[in-house]
C-alpha cells in the first residue's frame, strides 16, 4: 500500500474515532450514540488503529531501488 493512503487512513480513524470517543462519553450530543459505552469502545479501537497506522507510516523505511 502507497504511504499516503496509509497515512490518510489513520487520519481519518483518529478524527472519526476520536469523535465516537467524545459522544460516547457524552461531550458531543445529539445522536443516538451519546452516553453510549459501546460507542466510547468502538471510537477507542478505532482511534488506537489510527494512530498505528501513522506511527507505522513514519517509522517504515523507504525501499531502495
Amino acid at each position: 500500500m502507497k504511504r499516503w493512503i496509509t497515512l490518510a487512513a489513520g487520519v481519518v480513524l483518529v478524527l472519526v474515532g476520536a469523535v465516537w470517543v467524545l459522544q460516547g462519553i457524552g461531550v458531543i450530543t445529539g445522536s443516538f450514540m451519546t452516553g453510549q459505552k459501546l460507542w466510547f469502545l468502538i471510537g477507542l479501537a478505532a482511534f488506537l488503529v489510527g494512530v498505528v497506522l501513522i506511527a507505522a507510516n513514519f517509522t517504515r523505511r523507504k525501499p531502495t531501488s
